[in-house]
């Protein structure tokens, strides 16, 4: 990789790409766009749903190709902006357990290209499209890839220590950094897992891949990579377990990192 590149690129979003609620800066911009030139595969690897993945693809200018979502549990083709894979779970299990764990928490499920049902207000990807109130009966009445709990007025501390009791047959976890919210998914269903089943499809060897982000979601796609970056702005422990850590996201850490082999 050394003297030709990286030709399977792993790119975060929220922290990595863009600092949540800003535009993707021109320099990062320009330096995916060299990327994808020079024939790499530019893979948005995030844990946002489809529809707000959507934007990000626009605003990086990429046409085709894949993107993964949902930490792993949506596969887009990007020229049609339509999932090809999902890999979905039974969530009344988990939210049986964590009810039982947390009776305030607030649970929400991804509709695929459709939206979000939830039984509360909170934070999330909720400003596209559709977002419907449900009770816990029909929340967990149909499968989906991906369901996230938020515990008002509790701390992530608190969370962890309860969830170390945790244990739901056929679904796995993974929780944020600032704040007391997880995500579940489908047991295995990872960012890693899913970029290594794209690079497989695509016949990318296993020392050509790079992997930048900055979250716990990202710990098994930095496990993955034949060579991981994490941002300045991630956790101690995520940058700990990188190969290298690169500028803030606020500083473009993203095209610091690709400009070594891709020149806009």
């Amino acid at each position: 990789m050394a003297s030709g590149g990286p030709q399977l690129i792993a790119l975060d979003v929220d922290g990595t790409l863009l600092d949540t609620g800003t535009p993707i800066s021109t320099r990062v911009v320009e330096a995916v766009r060299a990327a994808v030139t020079a024939g790499a595969h530019v893979v948005v690897t995030t844990g946002r749903t489809l529809l707000t993945t959507r934007p990000v693809l626009t605003e990086l200018g990429l046409r085709e190709g894949h993107a993964l979502c949902s930490n792993g549990a949506v596969h887009i083709d990007v020229a049609r902006g339509e999932p090809v894979a999902i890999q979905s779970f039974d969530p009344a299990p988990a939210i049986t357990a964590l009810r039982a764990l947390f009776p305030a928490m607030i649970f929400a499920v991804e509709k695929v290209g459709i939206g979000t049902w939830a039984t509360g207000a909170g934070p999330g990807e909720f400003s596209l499209g559709e977002y419907l109130l449900v009770d816990h009966h029909a929340l967990s009445s149909e499968p989906t890839p991906r369901l996230n709990g938020w515990l008002p007025d509790g701390s992530l501390e608190e969370m962890l220590l309860a969830l170390r009791s945790l244990q739901v047959p056929g679904a796995s976890w993974v929780h944020g950094e600032f704040g007391p919210w997880l995500t579940v998914s489908r047991q295995g269903v990872s960012k890693g897992w899913a970029l290594e089943q794209l690079r497989l499809a695509l016949g990318v060897p296993d020392e050509a891949t790079l992997a930048i982000g900055d979250g716990y979601n990202d710990r098994d796609m930095l496990r993955w990579a034949a060579h991981s970056v994490a941002m300045a702005n991630a956790p101690t422990d995520i940058r700990d377990l990188a190969d290298e850590v690169t500028g803030h996201v606020l500083d473009d850490g993203v095209a610091t990192v690709l400009e070594r082999w891709f020149r806009p």
